[in-house]
């Protein structure tokens, strides 16, 4: 998933900001969805996507917490899908009211386990992969 922020965003289209990281850069074969909202689902073709490969579990992580990573969750949970947050992989910055750490920690733990995704310590997420077909 790649976000475009618009003309003058620093994420907007062609910007280094808007390019994907090395570290995850996708492997031969492997889509790559444009957005302009905060939810993946919206207006990018992802969920048809996803429905027609068959899949029903996603593992979500990256940044924004509480913006699209956030919006990201609660749109696949109202989608059926069955969401997987591995512990302490989102991201965010600072703001006037929380430090970063302590909003992970608040969406991880009150607003999106148990309710919305299910999320767990990397290793158990990645134990996970390797009984989903085809990985």
């Amino acid at each position: 998933m790649r976000h475009d922020g618009g003309e003058g965003d620093e994420l907007a289209l062609g910007t280094q900001g808007w390019q994907i990281f090395d570290a995850t850069a996708p492997q031969e074969g492997e889509r790559v969805f444009e957005k302009r909202y905060n939810s993946a689902f919206k207006d990018t073709g992802l969920g048809e996507y996803l429905q027609e490969k068959k899949i029903t579990e996603i593992i979500l992580g990256g940044l924004q917490t509480e913006y699209c990573i956030d919006a990201t969750c609660k749109s696949a949970f109202e989608r059926g899908f069955h969401v997987w947050i591995p512990a302490h992989t989102t991201s965010t910055f600072d703001n006037d009211y929380f430090t970063a750490e302590r909003l992970v920690e608040y969406f991880e733990k009150k607003m999106w386990d148990g309710r919305y995704a299910d999320v767990r310590p990397v290793d158990e997420i990645i134990g996970k992969i390797k009984i989903f077909p085809n990985s």
